[in-house]
């Protein structure tokens, strides 16, 4: 077997964990070291995961056996630390979302282009078997002509999950509220399987925390295939849903929560949809719909395992950084319809 990608991970908090978890499901990637500004965490996550703790950026990313890293901080700075590892020639893997902005998310693709090293976006809900076999079902044509795509996400997040966070609920630091933080994984998947927006007029409010972003907002889209559709996000709904997805066309419609198929429907039925609907039908979980904590690992490891088989020989990558910032300029139109009152055209 080829030798192992080594791995470092900058970030120490709760995604950190999950990152480091993910390495040991991976089979081409090996996690060498950590860093995060709580040193006290860093070195928990370290002998948790038996690689080296590091004090300081620099230190981590001068380590020769280090060849990318994944990025866990808090969203509003990941600029500065993609842009740092890139200058040292690490390849990137970077949490949801890219950044915040997408002049943030620009800067740094230009950075990575620039340094020539791969960036790659985490979207581990375009790995779920059930959104596969719907992105699949769309680019036969089996949708026949495109009228509604929906999704909803009815989650909940208490205030201690905004309390004891220096930076969840900013403007600054999480860029926004439940549909940038939360949403933007169900964003992801809408345009992966979809396509692009071409118009969104929104509504937000903060209705049940005291922070300074919204808590839930709903949007109408039109997509540039001519389907339309809804966007219905929270974090106010006790005790917490599993995001629902729906799309449907002239040929068939389907629905997912999470990663369960709930309807598989199509006009031109095949052979397949019966096993289809037996294999992942079922009740969905809630997954991280009550617990931020709750979040499985599988996808994460297979990002970590697509990058590291990139590094290695150039193989293809589902998220590099232009399909990570599709997420980002969606977000940031249905913010500026909800601010402005008004219709926003991509």
């Amino acid at each position: 077997m080829a030798e192992k990608i080594g791995f470092g991970i900058i970030g120490s908090g709760m995604i950190a964990d999950v990152h480091a978890a993910a390495f040991q499901h991976t089979e081409s990637a090996e996690l060498i070291a950590v860093y995060g500004r709580n040193q006290e965490k860093t070195a928990a996550l370290a002998a948790k995961y038996n690689c080296r703790a590091c004090t300081s950026l620099e230190e981590l990313l001068a380590i020769p056996e280090i060849q990318a890293v994944t990025v866990a901080t808090p969203s509003g700075a990941h600029l500065e630390t993609v842009c740092a590892a890139a200058r040292a020639g690490k390849h990137v893997l970077c949490e949801k979302p890219l950044e915040i902005s997408l002049e943030r998310v620009d800067a740094m693709i230009k950075c990575c282009q620039e340094n020539a090293v791969v960036l790659s976006s985490i979207f581990q809900t375009r790995f779920y078997r059930a959104v596969e076999l719907v992105k699949k079902a769309f680019d036969a044509g089996r949708f026949g002509k495109m009228v509604l795509s929906s999704m909803q996400m009815r989650w909940f997040r208490n205030e201690d999950y905004f309390a004891k966070s220096s930076w969840h609920g900013t403007w600054q630091m999480d860029g926004g509220g439940v549909l940038m933080n939360q949403a933007v994984h169900s964003l992801d998947m809408m345009l992966y399987i979809n396509g692009a927006p071409s118009e969104v007029f929104a509504f937000s409010g903060t209705l049940t925390h005291n922070i300074e972003v919204e808590d839930n907002l709903c949007a109408a889209v039109r997509y540039k295939n001519g389907s339309l559709g809804t966007i219905e996000v929270s974090t106010s709904c006790e005790p917490g849903f599993p995001r629902r997805a729906e799309f449907s066309g002239t040929g068939g419609s389907v629905t997912i929560e999470e990663d369960t198929i709930t309807r598989w429907e199509f006009v031109d039925a095949l052979p397949e949809d019966a096993d289809i609907r037996r294999e992942f039908g079922g009740v969905a979980d809630a997954k991280g719909g009550s617990s931020p904590a709750n979040v499985a690992v599988d996808g994460h490891a297979l990002q970590i395992e697509m990058l590291a088989k990139n590094i290695r020989t150039g193989g293809s990558l589902l998220m590099d950084g232009s399909e990570g910032r599709k997420a980002v300029e969606l977000v940031c139109g249905i913010y500026e319809s909800a601010r402005s009152g008004k219709p926003f055209r991509f």
